[in-house]
């Protein structure tokens, strides 16, 4: 019984952490925020302070996962998506220029998507 119990704790405090692992890397990412928020600039005048859009035309970024950003950017750079104004943003962003706005994107959160 003693033995079960502890193998038990065990798998609760092993599974507690590798979802915790887990959260932090996916949150995390490979980019920086604070050098995403220098990059992203650009974007925000078509997509809204912080990615926060109000205009239908423009997708909102806040909150977007990192990883779903970085792949769209890189189908705007290869041109396999094509979008005039974005084919021409996505061009000059090298992969950690990505990595870095997908960050910033992915931390604003998405508070309040109903503001639309």
């Amino acid at each position: 019984m003693c033995f079960r119990q502890y193998s038990i704790r065990g798998l609760i405090t092993s599974t507690t952490l590798i979802i915790i692992t887990l959260f932090v890397t996916n949150v995390q990412g490979d980019g920086s925020v604070e050098e995403g928020r220098k990059k992203a600039r650009a974007c925000q005048v078509c997509h809204g302070e912080g990615g926060k859009s109000k205009n239908p035309t423009y997708p909102r970024l806040a909150g977007q996962h990192a990883k779903y950003i970085i792949k769209q950017l890189k189908a705007f750079k290869s041109g396999t998506r094509k979008d005039p104004i974005m084919n021409g943003m996505a061009a000059t962003l090298s992969l950690d220029d990505m990595e870095d706005v997908a960050a910033f994107f992915q931390s604003n959160g998405s508070d309040n998507i109903a503001e639309r």
